[in-house]
């Protein structure tokens, strides 16, 4: 059985036969990548009996022998396989043991026969074939080079200080195993070679711009002719097409995400050598005759420039942020503390375009962020201090359905779980995927918040207060994982109450009352800056001398001089910033975002026993109320005096509980997603959309409740003969009137949850909303031809459900609300008479206070929204 030696990178490692080796990204292969082109389990080598053979494993990117992309590669010495581009990408070479013979014309010829030729078993194998040189052995090999650490998943043993972190394989000489891997750029340019685009670094691909090309696809499919791997990119997303006169055009392909030129949304456009064109987290620039890739991989520069924020307080101005600027290191862990009402959440909203601070800038790698807000917001993860997710779902279900909100229409599910898989393992919640959320630790539910940023795999992660309310046992290991974010090649900027952990943080900011910088530097000199022995001391001292002039302190120090410095001296725009910023594109279509928003609400309501059990006893009950009320004529005419007062408390009692079952659905649904819709507004989700899938599955439960209310109370009543529209079925047109009302009282439940700010307030206001329906019916005392009463009466729901109802008894006639003296005839309320035109009035009435309660709602819920995404 004969070995195979794999070179990559100058280094050699032999192969045995009697095992496999595994490729991919994921920590624990044998052969780890850090390249984002492959796959977490891309391929494995072994050796089959009869030949070495590599098999992909359905990577994304693709393994390519010869140019060509193929699942099953046969493996010689001389062989050449690309892993994830077959011009560029992670390249494995195979020769033979130095030992054994093998064929200088497979080792130099055509690496396409070499790749792709089939072995028969039994036949003499090629390395037998011709005696062999002596393969050198490279210098890598004598001395080894210090390598760059690998991916390593979080409760791998960390690296101790002194000691080399190149990983090896033990037993076998010459073994690697590979750091980060990007697509070979030569250092010194060759004549005719365009120099790499200025600002941006050493480029991850590079394409030559032949003679004749006159059209370049970019896109996440393997037919394109750059392919990104990348699923913020849809499968066909932009075209460079060159014109007749020699310029290019960047092209649009009705992508999800859109494109970028320079920062700014674009549908067509000309494209010159210093344009940026961004496509997901790549970039390319034209340069000379080639077109450059650079990735976004993590390894980015952040700063804040004399951020300031005011607001309008008792006729002036109060300053919640007071120009701070500081610069925040790639790949590290900041923490930022202060006493209350220092700024720290200001900060945050600012820092991450949520509310743009009035002056100052905020730089994501030198570019503005609140002008390019529709391109970077992909970079940027957000945690908000309440959970993100809906709890009653598991973990797996609760990242698909927001990956489905995420990622372009176009992305496949089994992309999508794969993308689910990696971010489970390496935040360790792969063994937690089927509990659901409400089951696991503070510390366990706050990586699962951490969990869904992380899908879309942002270089900047902003957290707030993530340790609030947990033990100091979570508290240190939520800030454990946030030092592995970090670690992995992530800026981490966490706000928090809690000092324990500082030691793991690289950089700390103190925020001093009045919202300005009292210092900004290593965590381990902060007290010693102050001079004090605690942080308690520290934050006692701030409210002790508010008059203290902490900024000016900072700035006088050398820890100013040495962090800050150089930032403050960078000029800010001095004009108050005008908040114009593009809203960003949603990466999917109206009717997905609805189907998947529907999808999961209903998988929210199905995981709650409880909510269905009530949402079916409260009708039962309340229709069951109604006909403990004796009568001797039902809710017809009494014969000989023609009247029923009764039918008329009857219908008030039906039209209380329609409004009090269909409004306590839905009082509380949008202020309990308060934060999961801020987040997920600000990556694109639809107002509208996310509003009708509440409208849709709500009505569908007040349309049942009011249905079965209808059914229980007029069941047992006896009705008249005939109804005015459906003739043989008056219960029928009366239960329409009713279900009506339910979803109005429905819809006023969601106007009430939008208007509120917490919780609490919502049952005071259930309540006192029932109770103004129950007056207003009209069937308690007189509203009609009472001036301004009677027009208030038009906007409570209650009063046009009764009066649909009462159309088909004739309940003006049978039972009218103002007591006379026979034989004068009583004052008719127009709004119960006896015919269908009435009948139909009141549907129609109910129906447009439904509509424009959903109109008013979608008001109400852009307060609760980035400031961005306002305009949407």
């Amino acid at each position: 059985m004969p070995q195979l030696v794999l070179e990559l990178n100058g280094q050699r490692r032999v192969l045995e036969p009697g095992r496999s080796y595994t490729i991919g990204r994921d920590p624990n292969s044998d052969l780890t990548f850090d390249d984002a082109r492959v796959s977490w389990r891309h391929a494995t080598i072994s050796f089959t009996g009869a030949a070495w053979q590599l098999d992909d494993h359905g990577s994304t990117n693709g393994t390519f022998a010869g140019g060509t992309r193929t699942l099953h590669v046969q493996l010689f010495p001389g062989s050449v396989v690309n892993l994830g581009n077959p011009e560029n990408g992670p390249r494995l070479s195979f020769s033979a043991p130095a030992a054994a013979p093998a064929a200088p014309a497979e080792a130099a010829g055509s690496i396409h026969e070499a790749t792709t030729r089939r072995v028969t078993p039994g036949a003499p194998q090629p390395w037998a074939a011709q005696p062999q040189p002596p393969v050198q052995q490279p210098a890598a090999q004598q001395a080894p080079a210090q390598q760059p650490p690998v991916q390593q998943r979080w409760d791998a043993p960390t690296p101790q200080p002194g000691f080399p972190q190149q990983q090896s394989f033990p037993g076998e000489p010459g073994e690697f195993r590979t750091g980060p891997q990007h697509a070979p750029v030569p250092q010194q340019a060759h004549p005719g070679q365009a120099a790499p685009a200025p600002g941006l670094g050493n480029p991850t691909m590079v394409r030559s711009l032949t003679a004749g090309m006159r059209t370049i696809r970019i896109g996440r499919a393997l037919d394109n002719d750059i392919v990104v791997s990348d699923l913020q990119v849809s499968r066909h997303h932009a075209e460079l097409r060159q014109l007749a006169d020699g310029r290019w055009e960047i092209v649009d392909l009705g992508s999800h995400n859109g494109i970028f030129l320079n920062g700014q949304p674009v549908q067509r456009q000309l494209m010159g050598p210093q344009d940026r064109l961004t496509v997901g987290h790549s970039s390319f620039v034209l340069v000379g005759d080639q077109l450059q890739e650079f990735v976004d991989t993590g390894a980015v520069t952040f700063s804040a420039h004399h951020l300031t924020v005011e607001v309008d307080h008792k006729g002036g101005k109060k300053v919640l942020l007071n120009d701070v600027s500081f610069s925040v290191p790639e790949k590290s862990l900041v923490a930022v503390i202060g006493p209350s009402g220092s700024g720290k959440s200001t900060l945050l909203r600012a820092l991450t375009g949520y509310r743009p601070a009035d002056r100052g800038e905020v730089r994501y790698d030198g570019r503005n962020l609140y002008k390019q807000f529709a391109e970077l917001r992909s970079r940027i993860g957000l945690v908000p201090q309440s959970e993100i997710l809906h709890k009653e779902l598991t973990v797996r279900s609760g990242l698909k359905y927001a990956a489905r909100l995420r990622f372009p229409g176009d992305t496949e599910p089994a992309e999508r779980e794969r993308r689910i898989d990696e971010v489970l393992y390496e935040l360790r919640l792969d063994k937690r995927a089927d509990n659901r959320i409400t089951a696991l630790s503070g510390g366990q539910q706050k990586r699962v918040s951490v969990a869904l940023e992380l899908l879309t795999k942002p270089s900047l992660i902003f957290l707030d207060e993530p340790t609030s309310g947990l033990d100091p046992g979570m508290d240190r290991e939520v800030m454990q994982t946030l030092r592995g974010l970090a670690d992995d090649g992530r800026t981490v900027l966490v706000v928090t109450h809690s000092v324990a952990e500082l030691a793991l943080c690289d950089r700390l900011l103190v925020m001093a009352p009045g919202g300005s910088v009292a210092y900004f530097g290593p965590p381990a000199e902060a007290l010693h800056f102050f001079g004090y022995e605690t942080w308690a001391d520290v934050f006692q001292a701030f409210e002790n001398y508010p008059d203290h002039d902490w900024a000016g302190r900072y700035r006088g120090s050398v820890h100013y001089q040495e962090y800050s410095a150089n930032v403050d001296a960078v000029a800010a725009q001095s004009a108050p910033n005008v908040h114009t910023q593009v809203r960003p594109p949603k990466p999917q279509s109206w009717g997905s975002q609805l189907w998947t928003l529907i999808r999961r609400y209903l998988a929210v309501i199905a995981s709650d026993k409880g909510f269905i059990a009530l949402s079916l006893l409260l009708p039962l009950v309340l229709g069951g109320v109604s006909t403990v009320i004796p009568d001797k004529c039902g809710l017809a005419a009494c014969a000989g005096s023609g009247r029923n007062d009764v039918a008329r408390m009857i219908l008030l009692v039906v039209a209380f509980g329609a409004c009090l079952s269909g409004s306590a659905n839905s009082v509380r649904e949008l202020i309990k997603e308060r934060a999961i819709y801020e987040r997920e507004r600000a990556t694109g989700l639809s107002r509208s959309a996310y509003l009708m899938s509440k409208i849709i599955v709500l009505g569908a439960i007040s349309f049942v409740q009011g249905g079965l209310i209808s059914a229980i109370a007029f069941k047992v009543r006896t009705l008249p003969a005939e109804g005015l529209i459906f003739t043989h079925s008056p219960a029928l047109e009366m239960s329409i009137g009713v279900i009506l009302l339910s979803f109005t009282s429905m819809m006023f439940g969601l106007a009430i949850s939008s208007l509120v700010k917490t919780a609490e307030k919502t049952m005071p206001l259930l309540v006192m909303f029932a109770i103004v329906q129950m007056v207003m019916t009209g069937a308690i005392f007189q509203l009609f031809d009472k001036p301004g009463l009677e027009q208030l009466a038009w906007l409570m729901p209650a009063r046009w459900g009764v009066a649909a109802s009462g159309n088909t008894l004739d309940l003006a006639h049978i039972s009218p609300v103002v007591a006379v003296r026979p034989p004068e005839q009583p004052p008719i309320d127009p709004l119960w008479d006896h015919s269908a035109g009435h009948m139909i009035l009141n549907w129609i009435a109910l129906i447009v206070l439904s509509t424009g309660l959903a109109f008013a709602i979608q008001r109400f819920q852009k307060r609760h929204e980035p400031d961005v995404m306002q305009k949407g």
